[in-house]
């Protein structure tokens, strides 16, 4: 008898061999596949982390500088100064019923000019 080939054993073990090594690759493949997703998820992260904490010190910075600024005078209605009493004289009329909304629209348009 004539041997021709590895035979059962050699051919089992070579596929044994090729198996093994397509599921260390795969599996290697998947693992840097996971690792790059992980890093660019980081970096989306990062980069969000750091735009907030720029919006929160510009944020801080314009109330810094409204702290610091003075007041703006009060509109000046057609006597000289804005009553806010009785802007909110008016107010209560109107939330007690006692004026409608065109009546009170009315009547602030009145003392604001």
């Amino acid at each position: 008898m004539i041997r021709r080939g590895p035979g059962l054993l050699g051919t089992m073990a070579r596929t044994a061999v090729v198996a093994g090594t397509a599921t260390a690759v795969s599996g290697g493949m998947m693992r840097r596949q996971q690792a790059r997703a992980q890093q660019a998820a980081d970096a989306a992260a990062y980069q969000q982390e750091q735009e907030q904490l720029a919006m929160q010190a510009q944020m801080q910075q314009y109330a810094q500088q409204a702290a610091t600024q003075p007041a703006p005078p009060a509109a000046s209605g057609g006597g000289g100064g804005l009553d806010v009493a009785k802007l909110k004289e008016l107010a209560d009329l109107k939330a007690a019923g006692a004026l409608t909304d065109a009546e009170f629209e009315a009547a602030k348009a009145k003392l604001l000019g």
